[in-house]
């Protein structure tokens, strides 16, 4: 596990100096936190254009969008907006110019 940093300063910016790598074509992930089975916090960052398949939630998924703009079959949402997914809930996700959100998975996600 890395050393641990105040949560606020990593979200004032802070997550510029963590290392990344590669999660899916065109996002990056740095984990703080990561179990096989969950829970996981992680930082993604989105390269413009970026998806995530249609996947289910097998637990609760919350994310805080930290740059740019995330999106979703519900809306776009900016930075400084939370999103809640509950189990069972399934979505796409993508960015038209790119982002970064810090993101919490209780269980894995299964893709569709």
């Amino acid at each position: 596990m890395p050393e641990p940093r105040a949560f606020v300063d990593l979200l004032a910016g802070g997550w510029r100096d963590l290392p990344f790598e590669p999660f899916r074509e065109g996002v990056d992930v740095h984990y703080l936190w990561h179990e096989d089975d969950g829970p996981v916090w992680a930082f993604l960052r989105y390269q413009p254009g970026a998806s995530v398949p249609e996947h289910r939630h097998t637990g609760l998924e919350t994310i805080i969008v930290v740059e740019g703009a995330q999106s979703d079959e519900s809306g776009t949402y900016d930075t400084g907006s939370v999103i809640c997914n509950p189990p069972g809930t399934s979505h796409n996700v993508w960015t038209e110019n790119g982002c970064v959100v810090f993101i919490q998975w209780e269980k894995p996600v299964v893709i569709l």
